[in-house]
């Protein structure tokens, strides 16, 4: 089913056309903007991140820790870019820069810990061209990442923005390629297990939710 596939497409086109938009996001109404355009990335991120866990976790049992690892490092990338949106530069400098450091060092993070999995977790339908374009967005992904402090750091500030925007994009191009596994996606349901106990006892009840391929 298709359905699921349209969930980092959005991503990827909201993103990439919303970044366009607000730019540098220091001015009014564009920080406003930028502000609800954040707010719906780290929305639609936490819903890929969290599908794309179930998605390996369904499919293979040998690769528990980096898929939790995957999880975790999902989710503060998703948290930094609310922080982003939520505490201007101008304003609030030290939160601005913490939200940063989590969105772009900890998402690059996510992203090799993805590229590992994409190698490791069986099965792969679509590992032989997967692989590689994902490698590849993740090494230009890098070295825009460090391109940008070394520019910054010899005084080329336009040039570090650039390179800052260019990573950006790459980000959202990454979270697309997520789209070629969810199209193996049938549907998704919540599920709800007892657990230990008797029933009618004082039973622990877990509350779960996994895509089905």
């Amino acid at each position: 089913m298709w359905t699921w596939t349209l969930l980092p497409v959005l991503l990827t086109v909201t993103g990439i056309v919303g970044t366009w938009i607000v730019q540098c996001a220091v001015r009014q109404p564009e920080s406003s903007l930028f502000c609800v355009f954040c707010n719906v990335w780290t929305f639609l991120i936490v819903w890929v991140v969290v599908i794309r866990y179930q998605l390996v976790r369904e499919l293979s049992d040998s690769c528990c820790r980096g898929n939790l690892s995957g999880l975790v490092l999902g989710l503060l990338a998703a948290a930094g870019v609310t922080l982003l949106g939520s505490f201007p530069m101008r304003v609030f400098f030290l939160m601005h820069l913490l939200g940063a450091y989590l969105a772009f060092f900890v998402g690059v993070a996510f992203f090799w810990v993805q590229l590992w999995l994409t190698y490791q977790a069986e099965p792969s339908h679509d590992r032989c061209w997967t692989g590689p374009l994902r490698a590849s967005l993740c090494s230009l992904c890098t070295s825009c990442l460090l391109g940008m402090f070394v520019l910054k750091a010899v005084g080329l500030r336009d040039l570090a923005a650039m390179s800052e925007w260019a990573m950006v994009f790459l980000f959202f191009l990454l979270f697309g390629t997520f789209a070629i596994e969810f199209r193996h996606i049938h549907r998704c349901h919540a599920t709800v297990l007892m657990q230990g106990g008797s029933v009618g006892g004082s039973d622990d009840v877990a509350v779960g939710w996994r895509p089905v391929v």
